[in-house]
C-alpha cells in the first residue's frame, strides 16, 4: 500500500477585514439584566466583542458580523429580544454564480485548511442550475471503516496524466516490446490554473508554483512566467504555449524550459496535433496536452485531435461555468457539455487513451467530484485560487482597473503567505473529496470517473416524472 497523501495545512489569518454574514440584533431598552443573560454564553464571545467596540471606537474593527448563526441566543433569550440578520454588506459581494456564500467558505477554509461548518446548518435549496443540480449516492456513508478522513481504509485521490496504451505487448523471454507510456501521476485530481482575468502581481505565479509543489500537483503559467522562475520550481509548472497564436516560435524559444518541465498546454490551433507531435518528438518525457476553450463543437474537436495523436485535453469554459458561444452567449453548463464529451469518447472506444482536464466555474469542493462524476479525469482551479486571496470576485463592478483599486490588495501580496492560502484551499478540498469517496463506498477517485450511476440529476428526475406533462401542455400551447 502506498503512503498516505497528506497536505500539510496551517493557519493562516487574513489580511483584511472579513466581510460577515451575519449579525446580531439586540433590543436592550426591555433588557431585564438577567444575571444568567445568554450573551454572556456565546461560545464566540460575538457579544463582548462588540461590547468592547462600543466603548472604545479605537478597537479592532474585524470582530463585527462574527456571529456564526447557531441561533443559541436567540431561543435562550427569556425576553425574545435577540435575533440574528444577514449583513447588507455581505450579499453586496461576488456576482450570480460566485455567490456570497461561496466566498465565505473559500475563506474559511483557506484560513485553517479544514472542512468548513456551519453553525446554523444548511439552509439553501435542495437543487439548482448547474453542480446543484447534481445528488450523490451516500448509501456507504454509515460504514465505519469508510467514514472519510477518518476512516481506516485508504483512500487514494491520485490520478494519472497522459496517454494511457490499451495493450502491451511482450517478447516471448517476458521482456516490453510497447513502448513505455510517459504517465504522469499527482496525488490531487486538481491543477492550479492561470486566473480567469488579468492579475497584475509579480508575486502570484511564484505562489502558484510553490504551492504545486507543495501538493504534489502542478501549476499552469504563461512559458514567460515560468523561465522566470526558481529551477526547484520548474518541474512543477505547465507553460501555456500559443496564446498568442505563435507556438512554433515559441517552441524554439523555451527549448530548455520545456527540457525541464513534465508537461506543457498548447493553445488549440488548426495545426496542434502537428505541434503536439514536434514537441513529443524533441522532449519525449513531456505530457502534451492541448487547451481548449469549451464550445458547443468540443466533442467533435476532441475525437479529431485523439485519433490524430493528442491524448490529453484541457477544456475551460468562463468563469460561470458556461460553453462560450460564438456570439459571446453563454451556452451549456460544464457538467452538460462534459457529459457530452465523454459518451462521445465512450462511443469512439477512446475514453481510457484521453485525460480531461476542465476548469471554469469549479468554485467548490463538491464541484471538483461532481466534475469528475460527469467525465473529468481531474479539474483546475482558478479563480478560486484568487478568492482564497481575499478576492471578491468584483470585476465585473470596475474595480480590478487597475491594482490600487483591488479591496483585497493581491498585487501587493507576498508570495509566501499566498502560497499557504492556496495548500489550505486545497488541503480542504482534498478532504471533503475523501469524505465524498468515502460515503460512496469509493476507495479511489479513478472510479469516481463518468459514474454517473451513482449520482441523480434533477433534470432526468423532472423529465422522467413529469415528461408527459410537459407534452402535453406545449400541444396545448400550439393549439
Amino acid at each position: 500500500m502506498p503512503d498516505r497523501y497528506h497536505i500539510h495545512t496551517v493557519p493562516v489569518a487574513p489580511r483584511f477585514r472579513r466581510v460577515g454574514k451575519f449579525g446580531n440584533i439586540d433590543w436592550r431598552e426591555d433588557c431585564s439584566r438577567c444575571t444568567n443573560c445568554v450573551k454572556l454564553r456565546c461560545v464566540y464571545d460575538v457579544y463582548r466583542h462588540e461590547a468592547a467596540y462600543n466603548r472604545d471606537p479605537l478597537a479592532p474593527v474585524e470582530t463585527h458580523d462574527e456571529c456564526k448563526a447557531c441561533l443559541s441566543c436567540v431561543q435562550g433569550c427569556t425576553k425574545g429580544l435577540l435575533s440574528v440578520a444577514v449583513n447588507p454588506g455581505f450579499l453586496d459581494m461576488g456576482d450570480e454564480y460566485w455567490k456570497p456564500d461561496i466566498l465565505l467558505t473559500t475563506w474559511n477554509q483557506s484560513d485553517a485548511g479544514k472542512v468548513p461548518v456551519s453553525g446554523a446548518g444548511y439552509r439553501g435549496r435542495f437543487h439548482g442550475p448547474g453542480f446543484d443540480s447534481i445528488w450523490t449516492d451516500m448509501s456507504e456513508i454509515v460504514r465505519p471503516t469508510r467514514d472519510g478522513i477518518h476512516g481506516r481504509e485508504y483512500i487514494s485521490t491520485s490520478v494519472d496524466i497522459g496517454p494511457k496504451p490499451m495493450r502491451l505487448r511482450f517478447a516471448p523471454d517476458g521482456a516490453l516490446l510497447s513502448a513505455p507510456s510517459q504517465l504522469l501521476e499527482i496525488q490531487l485530481p486538481a491543477i492550479l490554473d492561470m486566473p480567469g482575468w488579468p492579475v497584475e502581481s509579480r508575486h502570484l505565479t511564484a505562489a502558484r508554483a510553490a504551492a504545486a509543489m507543495e501538493l504534489k500537483s502542478l501549476a499552469v503559467m504563461s512559458p514567460a512566467d515560468a523561465a522566470n522562475l526558481a529551477p526547484e520550481l520548474v518541474p512543477f509548472v505547465v507553460p501555456v504555449l500559443g496564446m498568442d497564436g505563435e507556438a512554433a516560435q515559441e517552441i524554439e524559444q523555451y527549448r530548455d524550459l520545456l527540457g525541464a518541465v513534465c508537461m506543457v498546454e498548447l493553445t488549440e490551433a488548426p495545426d496542434a496535433a502537428e505541434s503536439a507531435a514536434r514537441i513529443q518528438a524533441a522532449h519525449p518525457q513531456v505530457v502534451v496536452s492541448v487547451r481548449m476553450v469549451l464550445r458547443p463543437n468540443t466533442a467533435d474537436r476532441v475525437v479529431e485531435l485523439g485519433r490524430a495523436g493528442v491524448k490529453v485535453f484541457h477544456l475551460h469554459a468562463d468563469q460561470h461555468g458556461r460553453e462560450r458561444l460564438d456570439d459571446g452567449r453563454p451556452g451549456r453548463h460544464i457538467k452538460d457539455a462534459l457529459r457530452e464529451v465523454h459518451g462521445r469518447l465512450v462511443t469512439e472506444g477512446l475514453r481510457d487513451e484521453v485525460t480531461l482536464i476542465v476548469s471554469g466555474g469549479i468554485a467548490l469542493a463538491e464541484h471538483m467530484a461532481k466534475a469528475i462524476i460527469c467525465g473529468a479525469d481531474l479539474v483546475a482551479s482558478d479563480t478560486p485560487l484568487l478568492v482564497a486571496l481575499g478576492c471578491r470576485v468584483c470585476r465585473d463592478r470596475g474595480q480590478c482597473v487597475s491594482p490600487d483599486a483591488c479591496p483585497a490588495k493581491i498585487g501587493s501580496i507576498d508570495a509566501g503567505y499566498a502560497a499557504q492560502r492556496m495548500v489550505n484551499l486545497m488541503g480542504a478540498w482534498h478532504s471533503q473529496l475523501i469524505e465524498v469517496l468515502g460515503a460512496m463506498g469509493i476507495r479511489e477517485v479513478r472510479r469516481l470517473r463518468g459514474e454517473v450511476g451513482r449520482a441523480i440529476f434533477m433534470e432526468d428526475i423532472e423529465k422522467e416524472a413529469f415528461g408527459d406533462l410537459a407534452r402535453v401542455s406545449q400541444t396545448e400551447v400550439c393549439i
